[in-house]
């Protein structure tokens, strides 16, 4: 297959160039306009496909369910987001409904299924913070536990490669330590760790803050939190909602221009309520959660934001069009930085030879005009 643009998204610029894809490869790129093409697309921008490491679920499916069409619907369908891979995300329960949605994940992973693709399983909770819970069901929350990790690894089959937890809480760095050593991101989220504790946590292997602002202690002079941990830690990877709702223009703004292009990895958190219309209500870690006209999620009756019906391609229109964050650092933010994060980076995350054929072409408006996964095209 050969395809082309004017803009195609290689070495941090637009470039115009020809695409050629074998199987699930990108086999050559080639000067614009060179050879003859299977498909011209003229101006529209072509980017490398989207990860999303950190979503809980969409179209009336979550991942605690433990349902297998329901997970491969959602595969079908994130695709239209520009979602090429991503990590199905669990939140805090009890340990037979964790211990389900794992395997199920892991069963689905090795039955097979179509569209974006699974790159392994975010384990949000049950190790956090109860201060810091935000929607997460405190009742379910344990302290961090090597043994009862393992448990929930090896009814994944291995195929846990990122849990979030409240480090503090992780008596002598035990678990974090694991982790690490197992090949499994550790991001500290959830959590009311201090800013010294956080520098404690990334000397013991942590390596990734989930969602920050949202979830963590906050940045004062006095007292900096994890939110200072995530802007002074040049190096630690944080994971950030771009939804306008978590966290103002200003605050990502903030973030993206303070923390550079390398680091900063956009996720959506949605919830199973996307795709679903306005007003809906579902339950979430057992407590019932109303779609606000936003678009976000929230507790009922608390009001206390939930999660998101973000989808990536409107994300990134978001950091660029509003929050004015320049376009190679959004980007990034869903692309090369997550590969790099999660350990994938030499085969996702850029447009080059042979890289894996995830190619997302965007309409002026960032509408997704098609979606390529591994070198086939998805129908959006």
């Amino acid at each position: 297959m050969l395809i082309q643009s004017k803009k195609v998204w290689i070495a941090d610029q637009f470039t115009a160039a020809v695409l050629e894809v074998t199987g699930d490869k990108i086999t050559n790129v080639l000067p614009y306009g060179s050879v003859p093409v299977d498909t011209d697309y003229g101006d529209l921008r072509i980017v490398p496909g989207f990860l999303d490491i950190h979503c809980h679920g969409a179209y009336g499916f979550d991942t605690n369910d433990a349902n297998e069409e329901g997970l491969r619907n959602w595969t079908r369908k994130l695709p239209g987001e520009g979602v090429t891979g991503f990590f199905p995300t669990t939140v805090t329960q009890s340990e037979e409904v964790l211990t389900k949605a794992v395997a199920n994940v892991a069963k689905v992973m090795d039955d097979g299924y179509e569209g974006a693709e699974i790159l392994g399983i975010h384990f949000e909770g049950p190790y956090l913070d109860m201060v810091y819970k935000g929607a997460q069901p405190e009742q379910y929350i344990v302290k961090p536990s090597v043994e009862q990790f393992k448990h929930y690894q090896e009814a994944a089959k291995g195929r846990i490669r990122y849990v979030t937890l409240a480090t503090e809480a992780d008596e002598d760095f035990a678990l974090t330590h694991y982790l690490a050593e197992t090949g499994v991101v550790v991001s500290i989220g959830h959590s009311a760790a201090t800013y010294e504790q956080a520098v404690m946590a990334y000397a013991h292997g942590a390596r990734s803050m989930t969602h920050v602002y949202n979830g963590m202690t906050p940045f004062n002079h006095r007292a900096n939190g994890l939110v200072g941990a995530a802007y002074r830690i040049r190096t630690m990877y944080g994971e950030i909602i771009c939804d306008g709702n978590h966290s103002t223009l200003t605050a990502l703004n903030n973030y993206f221009m303070s923390k550079g292009p390398d680091y900063c990895i956009m996720i959506s958190d949605a919830l199973m309520a996307k795709g679903s219309p306005v007003g809906t209500r579902y339950i979430f870690g057992g407590n019932e959660i109303e779609i606000y006209p936003d678009g976000s999620a929230h507790l009922i009756p608390s009001e206390t934001l939930a999660g998101s019906t973000l989808k990536l391609n409107e994300g990134l229109r978001i950091l660029t069009e509003e929050a004015l964050v320049p376009f190679n650092y959004a980007i990034n933010s869903c692309t090369i930085n997550p590969a790099r994060c999660i350990g994938v980076d030499d085969r996702k995350g850029l447009i080059a030879v042979g890289m894996d054929a995830d190619l997302v072409v965007l309409e002026h408006n960032y509408q997704v005009h098609q979606t390529y996964c591994m070198g086939k095209a998805q129908l959006n």
